[in-house]
């Protein structure tokens, strides 16, 4: 959830780093440092607060250095403050570490330390990982290398950390387990980042650290090797797909507001070379060799977190509609310490955009011990999940730098209606139902332009109801999940409590909280649920609640029910959840931006969950 950089080369390193952090800052931003080896002195500087504090004071500092480290904190251990903020120093003040991940036994490891006479300044776990280097590195004699790959086999939990040494300042060395790290390889040159984003300004050349790999930098190349019994591993060098366009916000003010309109492109690209129209079908290569076990599956499991786990729902509907497969939903948390009811004839299916999500991979790892079959849905090229599962679809959204998921979330299911038309055709759906799934998924893309041509009404809304304190979202069937996940995206970046419920639930508890002070929204697509939707619209209206309305076709009765209707385009009822989330996006978006809040960085979230 933290975000690292680290650069070694021939140029000033400070400049690199701060830039870095700044690309890394949506994985925290709670508190941020740097460290940097020059005129033979490791110079430090942390601070609370975002990349700008740490900028502005590295300003009135004189720092430099070809060889440094920089880190972006989500706190974990230790509230967020200058003393907790990474880089963490040995206290001979020669070694710097920053760290990503959870240290389960630090203290263990801090009780001996301590017994030992080593005086720690902060609250953190990452703190005992510094420490216990220098001890190792000054009392056994090892090479700088060696130390930090014998303190990692004392540590229990997930890191993914790189460290300095004034005493070998031609040295970097960075290991993974549990958090992720990729390579830039430069020309003479290289860096260190939990993801490519601050690497593709200066590479397109990448490295992907898989489990329990370290690399060692020095001036004649790099060398990576498995921690465990110090393998020299060979790994070829992959190249980042996007560009430095794809990270930049452009002339939007904020990166969500980006990336929701980036939705007119990124849901056909996800479906480009994939869908059949004209067969009524779908083709997903990394799945090819697998469809006759999928096929054959008696059950399938999906696992995921958040806004992930609002897609896995709209997926179970889809593939027990068009498949007949039995579905069950899990938030990943809970799937990996509970009884599942798990073989070999069943299909999990784990779905993250970062690919990096802690709970989703334990989940994986648990569903492949028991003998399943894992298929992983993600965003990111060379993740943990795309490496870890048996096979696999990628979304094609591009980089998400902004917290809140919004074109992630509509690539996924996406991709998942893609898989339900596959499998549905070799279960028993016609051709010509396949034919108007199809065409209704191949024509998404002028329903977003067309959605986001005009969002003045969005806009009205937002600015009636942004002193309100409470929103309801409610919808029926394949829509209830768009409900979730309406209800998510306020609570995520306008602090606005929300919550989502099937319509019809509404009845059974939270109708009492409903007053003339109440903004409900209703998702009222004209399907076979629109009945039922409008008898709860009445129920709510008799009541007097402020009435929100998101349908594809304006009636009388939902115009004289409704103090606000968002219409989007009439379209095929399966692919309205993918249209309906965007003005929902929007909605959230504007009430965020009206409140005064940082839509981008929301207090206390991260983009990467990469802790239990």
């Amino acid at each position: 959830m933290c975000g690292i950089v680290g650069y070694f080369g021939n140029r000033d390193s400070v400049p690199i780093l701060i830039n870095g952090l700044k690309r890394l800052e949506y994985r925290g931003y709670d508190s941020a440092g740097l460290a940097v080896i020059g005129d033979d002195q490791l110079h430090w500087l942390k601070k609370a607060g975002k990349v700008s504090v740490i900028e502005s004071a590295a300003d009135d500092h004189v720092l430099n250095g070809t060889v440094g480290i920089a880190h972006t904190r989500w706190a974990t251990h230790g509230e967020p403050n200058d003393v907790n903020a990474h880089p963490h120093l040995d206290q001979t003040g020669n070694i710097a570490l920053i760290h990503n991940g959870i240290i389960e036994n630090y203290n263990v490891i801090k009780q001996v330390l301590e017994k030992e006479g080593v005086t720690f300044q902060s609250e953190t776990d990452s703190e005992i990982l510094v420490q216990l280097i220098s001890k190792i590195y000054y009392k056994d004699g090892l090479s700088f290398p060696e130390a930090v790959q014998a303190a990692l086999q004392e540590a229990v939990g997930a890191y993914g950390i790189v460290v300095i040494c004034k005493d070998e300042p031609d040295v970097m060395v960075a290991a993974r387990h549990g958090s992720p790290l990729v390579l830039g390889i430069g020309e003479g040159e290289y860096f260190i980042a939990s993801d490519a984003s601050p690497i593709v300004e200066h590479t397109r050349g990448v490295v992907y650290l898989d489990e329990g790999e370290m690399v060692v930098l020095q001036n004649d190349g790099y060398t990576i090797s498995q921690m465990k019994d110090k393998k020299v591993v060979t790994k070829d060098i992959s190249l980042i797909e996007h560009d430095l366009e794809a990270i930049e916000k452009g002339n939007f003010p904020h990166f969500m507001l980006k990336e929701i309109y980036d939705q007119v492109n990124t849901i056909t690209d996800t479906m480009r070379g994939r869908l059949q129209v004209e067969e009524g079908n779908a083709f997903l290569g990394g799945l090819a060799d697998y469809i006759p076990r999928i096929e054959k599956a008696k059950r399938c499991y999906i696992t995921a977190c958040g806004t992930s786990w609002h897609a896995g729902i709209i997926g179970k509907y889809l593939l027990e509609e068009y498949a007949g497969i039995p579905v069950h939903v899990e938030y990943a948390s809970e799937f990996r310490y509970r009884r599942t009811i798990v073989d070999n004839e069943t299909v999990v299916i784990a779905i993250s955009q970062s690919g990096e999500t802690a709970d989703t991979l334990a989940a994986i790892k648990k569903a492949k011990e028991q003998g399943a079959l894992t298929l992983g849905i993600c965003n990111v090229v060379g993740s943990s999940i795309a490496r870890n599962t048996d096979c696999g679809v990628y979304t094609h959204a591009g980089p998400e730098i902004g917290v809140a998921s919004t074109k992630a979330f509509t690539a996924q299911v996406t991709v998942l209606s893609m898989l339900a038309l596959l499998l549905g055709r070799k279960k028993g759906l016609s051709k010509q139902q396949g034919i108007k799934l199809a065409k209704a998924l191949a024509e998404i893309g002028k329903d977003v332009e067309t959605i986001l041509s005009d969002t003045y009404n969005i806009e009205d809304i937002a600015e009636e109801h942004m002193q309100v304190d409470n929103f309801l979202y409610l919808g029926r069937g394949v829509n209830f999940p768009v409900a979730l996940e309406g209800a998510l995206k306020l609570k995520e970046i306008s602090y606005i409590h929300a919550e989502g419920y099937p319509a019809a639930e509404m009845k059974h508890g939270p109708i009492a909280l409903i007053d003339d002070n109440m903004p409900v929204v209703f998702i009222a697509p004209h399907d076979k649920t629109y009945d039922k939707v409008l008898s709860n619209i009445q129920e709510v209206y008799a009541r007097k609640a402020r009435i929100i309305i998101l349908t594809d076709k304006k009636s009388k009765d939902l115009e004289k029910l409704s103090d606000y209707i968002i219409k989007i385009p009439q379209c095929h009822p399966r692919v309205f959840p993918i249209l309906a989330s965007i003005p929902l996006q929007l909605l959230a978006y504007h009430l965020a931006v009206l409140r005064g809040c940082d839509v981008d960085m929301p207090r206390n979230l991260a983009k990467s969950v990469t802790v239990e």
